[in-house]
């Protein structure tokens, strides 16, 4: 099992099929575009060279005011889940901030998830609030 930052045009193919079982209703083109976003790392996990989940993130002073390492994206391939990948690709993002002197790991969850909720309590992630949000009208 290895983990390592996607940065490749052929890596990010590779990813957008995982990415989609999260973001269902995005377009390729978009979920591609996160490529160029400053602060945006995707990285991968790979299990016999075969790319078995992903993690975007970056370092953001948003949440407690203080350095996080905010998680965007985080998914296993639905054929892996209960496998063990998401533990370790928590375990990488926890060392990842860490180095980058991070006080906390951070992510929002979609309502109704509780399957994700659930991993994120038992991997010793709290809940610590609700994220709130206002579409903007042109």
């Amino acid at each position: 099992m290895t983990i390592q930052e996607l940065q490749t045009e052929e890596e990010w193919e590779q990813a957008i099929p995982i990415l989609r079982q999260l973001w269902t209703d995005a377009e390729d083109s978009f979920i591609r575009g996160w490529a160029d976003e400053d602060d945006y790392r995707l990285f991968g996990l790979y299990e016999e060279g075969t790319l078995v989940a992903v993690v975007g993130l970056s370092v953001q002073r948003v949440l407690h005011h203080t350095k996080h390492a905010w998680i965007h994206d985080f998914v296993v391939d639905e054929a892996r889940r209960s496998d063990g990948y998401g533990t370790r690709l928590l375990s990488f993002t926890e060392e990842w901030a860490r180095e980058r002197g991070c006080e906390y790991v951070a992510l929002a969850g979609r309502l109704g998830n509780e399957t994700a909720h659930r991993f994120y309590e038992a991997n010793g992630m709290d809940r610590w609030g609700y994220v709130f949000e206002l579409e903007t009208s042109e």
